[in-house]
């Protein structure tokens, strides 16, 4: 499900930046980008989107800003500083080569300047994030809900939409079976040259007819999936994989129905029912 939640905060002197951005995926793909200082808690930030996240790519983004000075103590190494003045001054007197040592060029050396930092608290830095985190999350949250309440109303639209047009098939299926009748004993009429004819003769052919042609029971176990597609839409909570599945099995009754209709009529109707349900398949990628 898409999705999009950011928060700034300051926690202990330090400013954490956290996005989440999340597109549709059929299972959940976390991944998470920290600064070095943070590279520690990668974990932590995956298991709290995991806990409430379900399904979708999702890219978490962190950025880390100190307020507070770190106390970061820089000092020289003479030892080192003086070893390569020596080293220089002897290189510059016996090869002869222009003595053009400079401050910035001794600073460059590698160890002239030992760097020392403060110990940092990685539980209580992992912890301080995690808050920001949650914050995030938060704001993911409500994007996802309103997002969900339009999901909601569409695919329910589109389930009244296909109820309807089953309604249409169930009829055109009933009229189907009277016309084919009229049509085989007026048939029958024209090869026999008679006008009595063995009626019952009639109602077998047209009974098993009815019978190659009937829709009923994949049109009441269709009207079934939708109603249980709107419970679960009503229940709420991370139903996307339950609803691919349903939709599966209504695309199925679809099919079925589509190979009894013999009327062009009501072949054209059972293309709107499958457009109906395709539309709703790209959706459900959209939840959970």
């Amino acid at each position: 499900m898409t999705g999009y939640g950011r928060a700034v905060a300051t926690v202990n002197g330090r400013e954490f930046t956290v996005e989440l951005r999340s597109v549709n995926n059929r299972y959940l793909d976390c991944s998470v980008k920290l600064p070095r200082a943070l590279s520690f808690a990668e974990e932590a930030v995956k298991q709290a989107v995991k806990a409430a996240v379900s399904r979708g790519k999702v890219d978490v983004y962190v950025s880390l800003k100190s307020e507070a000075s770190e106390d970061t103590t820089v000092t020289l190494n003479e030892a080192v500083l003086k070893g390569y003045l020596a080293a220089m001054r002897q290189m510059a007197t016996q090869y002869g080569i222009v003595d053009d040592i400079s401050v910035s060029t001794m600073s460059r050396l590698p160890e002239v300047f030992s760097v020392e930092k403060p110990q940092v608290d990685e539980e209580q830095l992992q912890k301080d994030l995690l808050e920001v985190v949650a914050q995030a999350l938060e704001g993911y949250d409500a994007m996802r809900h309103t997002e969900g309440q339009a999901l909601d109303a569409d695919l329910r639209s589109r389930g009244n939409t296909i109820l309807e047009l089953v309604a249409q098939v169930e009829q055109g299926n009933a009229q189907t079976v009277v016309d084919y009748r009229a049509r085989l004993e007026s048939k029958l009429k024209e090869v026999l040259a008679a006008t009595n004819i063995d009626e019952s003769r009639i109602l077998t052919e047209a009974a098993i007819f009815a019978d190659k042609v009937a829709v009923d029971e994949e049109t009441v176990r269709l009207r079934s999936h939708l109603a249980q597609m709107n419970e679960m839409l009503t229940a709420g909570g991370a139903v996307g994989r339950k609803l691919d599945f349903l939709l599966q099995e209504m695309n199925r009754e679809a099919n079925t129905i589509g190979s009894k209709c013999t009327d062009v009529k009501l072949a054209r109707i059972v293309v709107d029912i499958k457009a109906e349900l395709e539309k709703i398949r790209e959706q459900t990628q959209n939840i959970e």
